[in-house]
């Protein structure tokens, strides 16, 4: 009997496709179900009888949205919660606690390898499908990478890194899954893609490296390779690990089109085994690189600023281009995104980075001069800039504006005490309204001549009033 299947990604932010979702309209389609796909919530889909109801999870931090879309559902199944599964991330990462807040227990962890999790009769493994690019027709949400292959050729990871959650969702690391199949199935169905994006989350962990790259190569993704006219890119999304890359493995990327070459770059104490493993890349001709930069994790703001400064003093002495894309830590079970690693970082410098990132959409370019700007030429100007109010921070342009040499003058007359008390002020007061009021009690003249720039559309006391 045809079944009518919707699957529900959340309202979250997010560029790339769930791919889970993708692969299981592939199986409902092949069994002859109707599917359809949602973001968020839509209305018209009330007037549908909905058979199933699969709903896809992202980051533990989009807790709210997630938990408040699968209410919903529930509610349209009028408390059914026979016809509603969840998987995905956070369902691996927390369920139990996605239980107890939904009500929901068929939430599947991990792999979706055995059709017996969601309670299907048949040996198709769903993992293995290949995704169904035809699933958002007709949507109004445009996800990236749908000019691509996307898939896997190695699954889990054979490391337990404390920050990283890949061993509770896929406990087996297996090295060698093959491409090819997957390509073919794809071209077979949607057409040849452009690029091929793979999220092997440790790709260097196989000791089938070798095949891999064969395969990459019998499929069309050698270095220069064409298709449209336009150059094929190969994309490890979730990057190598910087430990494990030797110059054989740099022999062998050379001659597949790898653009870019992500590498992590999470602790200043793998500063010289980075630089070594960079200048290796540059000697095999790889030229573009991505560059993941943790930071928020066991490390100070200082560190964080050398780290993307050697970047850029490596693209200066090397003719590369790295982008550094730093990623903030958020704890595995984290509900939102204020986790604060103290005491070394707090809000104001953590909120200062992210202030940063928001104007340079995220990444960190390559070129000096407006690294230099951005984070400054020093860790100590980097620091500086993170005192900053954001109605300077987020407006500076190539030369320091009045507003700015103003305020530099002021916080440079602070002592190191008044520098902390004024830290300490922006740190435990953090809506406008409830630093209005502390900035009010404040005695200090230097402080408060300073902490007027960090509310400049309210109207304070006069300072003589303290005088």
């Amino acid at each position: 009997m045809k079944r009518n299947i919707l699957l529900v990604e959340p309202a979250y932010k997010t560029k790339f496709p769930p791919l889970g979702l993708m692969k299981l309209s592939t199986y409902h389609k092949t069994i002859g179900d109707s599917v359809r796909f949602v973001k968020g919530w839509n209305h018209d889909i009330e007037y549908t009888s909905w058979n199933r109801i699969y709903i896809t999870t992202l980051f533990t931090y989009h807790w709210k949205v997630t938990v408040d879309t699968i209410k919903w559902y529930k509610e349209l199944v009028k408390g059914d919660i026979n016809k509603i599964y969840i998987g995905g991330i956070m369902a691996g990462l927390m369920r139990q606690e996605l239980w107890r807040a939904t009500g929901i227990d068929q939430i599947v962890k991990g792999i979706l390898n055995d059709t017996k999790l969601i309670k299907e009769n048949n040996s198709y493994i769903i993992d293995e499908m290949i995704p169904d690019y035809s699933l958002f027709d007709g949507t109004q949400h445009k996800y990236t990478l749908l000019d691509s292959y996307i898939g896997y050729s190695t699954r889990g990871c054979p490391n337990r890194c404390p920050f990283c959650g890949v061993h509770e969702l896929e406990p087996e690391f297996i090295d060698y899954k093959g491409i090819k199949p997957l390509i073919k199935k794809i071209d077979d169905s949607f057409g040849k893609k452009q690029h091929l994006v793979l999220f092997d989350n440790n790709i260097l962990a196989s000791r089938k490296f070798e095949i891999l790259i064969s395969d990459l190569l019998d499929i069309g993704f050698g270095k220069n390779e064409r298709i449209n006219n336009k150059l094929r890119h190969v994309d490890f999304n979730q990057g190598v690990d910087v430990r494990l890359i030797n110059e054989k493995h740099f022999e062998l990327l050379s001659k597949i089109a790898i653009n870019p070459l992500r590498i992590a770059f999470d602790s200043i104490k793998l500063k010289k085994i980075y630089e070594k493993k960079i200048r290796l890349a540059a000697r095999y001709g790889i030229e573009n690189l991505s560059n993941y930069i943790l930071y928020n994790y066991k490390d100070t703001p200082e560190e964080f600023w050398q780290r993307l400064k050697i970047n850029i003093d490596l693209n200066k002495e090397l003719g590369l281009k790295i982008y550094s894309f730093p990623m903030k830590y958020i704890p595995l079970n984290a509900t939102d995104r204020t986790y604060i690693d103290e005491p070394f970082w707090n809000w104001q410098f953590v909120r200062g980075v992210q202030r940063i990132l928001n104007v340079m959409k995220g990444s960190v370019m390559p070129q000096e001069d407006f690294f230099n700007r951005a984070f400054g030429s020093t860790a100590d100007e980097f620091m500086t800039i993170l005192h900053m109010p954001e109605s300077i921070l987020m407006n500076r342009g190539r030369e320091a504006k009045t507003e700015e040499v103003d305020w530099l003058n002021k916080y440079f007359g602070l002592t190191n005490g008044e520098r902390k008390e004024l830290l300490s002020i922006l740190c435990n007061n953090r809506s406008k309204k409830t630093l209005a009021t502390a900035i009010s009690k404040v005695q200090n003249i230097k402080l408060r001549n300073i902490l007027d720039y960090y509310l400049p559309d309210y109207s304070l006391p006069l300072f003589e009033e303290y005088e």
